[in-house]
């Protein structure tokens, strides 16, 4: 099942008037060479630990490179529970507005 992205400016919205999270779901290691403003790093290889870094009352707004990891994490925070879940799919669609 393809899961719809969400856009840049409903992204920017869940962040401005919802205290939504920005999750960077890459490795530590392209994490440290740049993330967006704001972002958490929750690797996809390490996403059982979203339970101790998340807040679940929060839009949670996942983002990587290509978008493949973003799906996989999504699937993987809805199956545990999480339900305010967005997939913006790679960083670039954050910049495009």
């Amino acid at each position: 099942m393809f899961s719809q992205n969400i856009g840049c400016e409903d992204a920017k919205q869940l962040l401005s008037e919802e205290n939504g999270q920005l999750v960077d779901v890459r490795t530590p290691m392209e994490y440290a060479q740049g993330c967006l403003p704001e972002a958490v790093n929750v690797p996809l290889q390490s996403i059982q630990s979203a339970n101790e870094l998340l807040d679940r009352e929060r839009p949670i707004i996942l983002y990587c490179v290509s978008g493949a990891r973003t799906r996989m994490a999504k699937s993987y925070l809805e199956s545990m529970g999480f339900e305010n879940v967005h997939d913006l799919g790679s960083f670039r669609n954050f910049m495009s507005c």
